[in-house]
């Protein structure tokens, strides 16, 4: 719990926005900065776990949207 809460009290200090939630048997900590996404899971054997979404900076122009429902519907 010491490194969830301290953490969090970074993310504050540095005026980070992050969004909590629970999954599996974790809490789930989902920080959004420029260019990446961070998922940063704290489970009750004390262990952390990083997962980091980077990037490429490609921006898409809206017919990506139809190649992602294509791509990702079941």
């Amino acid at each position: 719990m010491k490194k969830l809460l301290g953490f969090i009290e970074e993310l504050e200090n540095r005026k980070i926005n992050f969004n909590l939630s629970k999954i599996r048997d974790s809490i789930l900590v989902e920080v959004v900065v420029p260019g990446q996404r961070w998922e940063v899971e704290f489970f009750a054997d004390n262990h952390v776990e990083i997962e980091k979404f980077i990037s490429s900076g490609v921006i898409y122009n809206q017919e990506e949207i139809e190649i992602l429902f294509r791509d990702f519907s079941d």
